[in-house]
């Protein structure tokens, strides 16, 4: 029996304001989900509230059944590159053994292993050469194929991307996208937050598509109907396209 992933009455409030409202879907997993909207139609918040990094108003989160707290070790997350500190002195194989920590307990160290599992991470992401550079000496497109080296050191089975392709060279976005699309077929779950509207086809399985509320969870081309999208970004569909799918 395959798992799933279950969203109910998810509901989320900044100063008040509900940023985001009774979002409720299933998921089977094994599939790469592209969460699209609008600016400000709580993306981000969305991965988050699913994860319990911020408080929900109201809402229950179910993977297989269980509570996000009884899976963390089951799950990564790839937060946006704007709310990392590239500043801070780390070296990049350093950076990706952090995703080891959630299987070694507390207070144990890497051991040789570790290391060598670090290492083919790194190599999965063609950065196996940068693994003594400072983190912030890396380019936008290196530093995000770094976190998701970190991300693959988990060993998880769901992963949770926040605009992992924004600001990074097309090379970068190619791999990045093929290990996505390896993970999806070894039948982990992924999500991807994602603005980029002429690639969705190409890249997604599913699409959830959210303006504060849940618009619409299906197929790609479920999804990518005209009269829906434009309800959704409130503005005509084909303007939204010849814009190149910024959004």
């Amino acid at each position: 029996m395959r798992k799933s992933i279950d969203v109910q009455d998810l509901t989320v409030s900044y100063d008040g304001n509900e940023v985001l409202q009774h979002i409720s879907f299933s998921i089977k997993s094994g599939q790469l989900i592209g969460i699209i909207g609008p600016n400000g139609a709580g993306k981000s918040t969305l991965i988050k509230g699913m994860l319990d990094l911020i408080h929900r108003d109201r809402g229950d989160v179910r993977i297989d059944g269980k509570k996000i707290t009884k899976m963390r070790k089951q799950i990564a997350y790839v937060p946006q590159r704007s709310n990392i500190d590239w500043d801070f002195p780390i070296l990049v194989r350093d950076t990706v053994l952090l995703g080891t920590y959630p299987r070694l307990g507390l207070f144990k160290r890497p051991t040789k292993t570790d290391k060598k599992w670090a290492d083919e991470c790194l190599d999965k992401v063609n950065m196996l050469d940068y693994r003594d550079r400072q983190i912030g000496e890396l380019s936008g497109g290196q530093q995000q194929r770094v976190f998701l080296a970190r991300a693959l050191a988990q060993q998880a089975n769901y992963f949770f991307l926040d605009e992992p392709f924004v600001g990074i060279d097309v090379t970068s976005e190619n791999t990045i996208i093929a290990i996505l699309k390896a993970l999806r077929d070894e039948g982990k779950t992924v999500f991807v937050v994602h603005h980029d509207l002429t690639k969705v086809e190409q890249y997604f399985d599913q699409l959830l598509l959210i303006n504060k509320k849940l618009m619409k969870y299906g197929d790609v081309k479920e999804v990518m109907q005209k009269e829906l999208m434009s309800s959704a970004y409130n503005i005509d569909f084909n303007i939204i396209q010849s814009m190149g799918g910024e959004a």
